[in-house]
């Protein structure tokens, strides 16, 4: 069973590609690579089309898969995911809502990323 991590945007076009997050995470130095794109396997550094509908990344703590509607991402680790991982998911939701101007459903709030950033336990991030 899968625990879910909401990030919702004011309307699709706000929905950012996935190279700009990539972007975001680099710079504050965490690392994550992609694993599938859309159920197929991909390379590590390989660009996802836009629209995707589905991305599986992999980080240090283990794996995320992403699941993009019109106006939300659904992030998504097993129930039983670790300290680690959870941090991670949180790094990647933070992400994510400040490059689509969203905000993260936390406890049925709707944070936005500074806020967010403020209370979800994250990676030590350099931003």
């Amino acid at each position: 069973m899968g625990v879910e991590q909401l990030v919702h945007f004011p309307e699709p076009a706000r929905f950012p590609p996935w190279s700009s997050v990539k972007r975001r995470l680099d710079e504050a130095g965490f690392s994550v690579q992609v694993r599938m794109i859309d159920g197929e396997l991909s390379f590590p550094d390989e660009e996802p089309p836009e629209p995707w509908g589905e991305l599986r990344i992999g980080t240090a703590g283990g794996m995320i898969t992403l699941r993009r509607t019109a106006e939300r991402l659904v992030l998504v680790t097993w129930g039983n995911a670790e300290e680690p991982l959870l941090a991670a998911r949180n790094a990647v939701a933070w992400a994510f809502a400040v490059e689509g101007e969203g905000s993260v459903e936390e406890a049925g709030a709707m944070l936005s990323p500074t806020e967010f950033r403020r209370q979800a336990r994250m990676p030590q991030l350099r931003t």
